[in-house]
């Protein structure tokens, strides 16, 4: 019996010395969404899809694409609008009620 080095012998939390991954930001998924709904009407086509489906099934993604990509630019308007008022002064003195 040989004994081997095992370097993923435990699962765990990975120690906090490794960095962790960026988070996907609004502009990767775009670009994604982008991609697939040029890749998928392809695809389509090439299996024996109509031209007018993968044309519909592309209008669709792009519709769904666009639609996501407001939602997620506001998210990240928001999210950043709430960071810079949690470090911020509040203006208004609380004092308690008699």
């Amino acid at each position: 019996m040989s004994h081997r080095h095992r370097e993923y012998e435990m699962p765990g939390p990975r120690p906090s010395s490794e960095p962790r991954p960026a988070p996907d930001t609004a502009s990767d998924v775009i670009r994604w969404a982008a991609f697939s709904c040029v890749l998928v009407p392809v695809v389509l086509v090439w299996y024996g899809t109509s031209l007018a489906g993968a044309a519909g099934a592309a209008l669709g993604l792009a519709a769904v694409t666009a639609v996501c990509r407001l939602l997620l630019r506001r998210s990240e308007r928001c999210a950043r609008r709430c960071a810079t008022q949690r470090g911020g002064r509040h203006t208004r003195e609380q004092t308690p009620v008699d």
